[in-house]
């Protein structure tokens, strides 16, 4: 096992128990020390992509990612054209669905863009789309955005505005084969509470980078739930601010890393504003040759961020050999009038004990590996609250578990 731990607290129960224990061979997993969340991005945050070197790969922010693999997304050499991709909105009565210019006040509001790709999609997009759920309203069906890829490359801009107590939950299903590079802007005003639930469920050469950006109003809520199984490469940013205390924000993700698949997750919570709360719990499985699973968890807590309640911790279950992991949890207070603080990072095999305890009572031993993985993952998928969501990613999580026990 490779493990990273550091918790101010001793009570670590709230992010999803004891890390597994296990073993791991020397090449499978790379977990890199704390490091100072200031000093990861080698430029500030842009609108403009021309304040945004070109990446070389040494870079901290780009160094476990493969470049050429992205399809000129990082250099400017990728053109959308007509055939990227396309996308469909389903919505509640009461929901407001409108397509505008780059000139619209709503656009960017919840965060700039923090690397090239990112400000490459903010530069390139000509129409972004926009679903407000007015304040007070209660939704008690979820809205629906289809992202499908045709093919092509395009660069999107999406903004989700939910008023002052406001509720709602947002499917976005990405489906098909696209190089799509994008910006996802969630607004919350006070008192709101967001569920987010963005599917990478892709085809096997799709490749698709996003910078998802959260803007917490005082009390609000906040839940996304990332869940990525497909796609060549797929690389996703998401960042959470709050604008007000009491603020909270809980950020689950679920990923299954097949033979040749790059799927790198980096998240950033920034703590500015007195008393809020954010929880981060990631899982993953890795299968076949050449799978490579990259997480990167940042909590900064500012100074005048008195009063935080955080933790982040990643897992991940190493299949079969030839998988790798790199989990780089960091952690960055600025004040010591905290609630509480820590983050950990646990990699490894299936649990022996697990499996013959199971084995011992008569399950096959192929039964019994379902049952290990199913249960690693069903903590997250039974808090997704989107009951035909969850039966698919079962589903899904059964499919990908016929071909690690063949």
């Amino acid at each position: 096992m490779a493990e990273a731990q550091n918790s101010p607290t001793p009570d670590s129960s709230r992010a999803g128990g004891t890390p597994p224990v296990g073993s791991t061979t020397a090449g499978q997993i790379a977990v890199a020390a704390e490091s100072t969340v200031a000093t990861r991005m080698s430029a500030p945050p842009s609108f403009d992509v021309a304040d945004f070197p070109v990446p070389h790969g040494r870079e901290e922010e780009w160094r476990f990612t493969p470049l050429e693999r992205l399809r000129g997304l990082h250099d400017g050499t990728a053109v959308a054209n007509g055939a990227g991709v396309k996308v469909a909105v389903e919505a509640p009565e009461g929901v407001t669905v409108e397509t505008v210019g780059r000139d619209d006040a709503r656009i960017g509001r919840a965060g700039t863009p923090v690397d090239r790709v990112a400000a490459q999609a903010y530069s390139a997009f000509e129409q972004a789309g926009v679903v407000t759920v007015p304040k007070e309203t209660v939704l008690t069906e979820p809205i629906r955005i289809a992202v499908h890829g045709e093919g092509g490359v395009a660069f999107g801009h999406q903004v989700i505005e939910l008023g002052a107590f406001a509720e709602a939950v947002v499917v976005i299903d990405h489906t098909g084969d696209a190089v799509l590079a994008a910006n996802v802007d969630y607004l919350l005003g006070d008192g709101a509470r967001l569920t987010v639930v963005s599917v990478q469920d892709w085809d096997a050469k799709a490749v698709h980078v996003a910078q998802h950006n959260a803007l917490i109003g005082r009390d609000a809520s906040f839940k996304s739930v990332v869940v990525t199984f497909g796609g060549d490469l797929v690389r996703l940013h998401p960042r959470v601010e709050y604008a007000g205390p009491g603020g909270e924000a809980e950020l689950l993700g679920l990923y299954f890393t097949d033979s040749g698949q790059h799927q790198e997750h980096r998240l950033l919570v920034t703590h500015n504003t007195p008393h809020c709360k954010s929880n981060v719990v990631y899982k993953g499985a890795l299968q076949g040759d050449a799978a490579h699973a990259v997480w990167i968890g940042d909590v900064l807590i500012e100074a005048k961020a008195e009063g935080t309640d955080t933790y982040e911790m990643n897992r991940n279950l190493v299949l079969t050999d030839g998988a790798r992991v790199d989990s780089v949890p960091n952690l960055e207070i600025e004040t010591g009038e905290i609630v509480g603080a820590g983050h950990a990072s646990a990699t490894g095999r299936f649990d022996d004990e697990q499996l013959f305890y199971l084995m011992a009572r008569g399950i096959p031993e192929q039964d019994a590996r379902r049952l290990v993985v199913r249960g690693f993952f069903a903590e997250l998928v039974q808090q997704i609250g989107v009951a035909d969501i969850e039966e698919r990613l079962l589903a899904k999580i059964e499919e990908e578990l016929e071909a690690s026990v063949a």
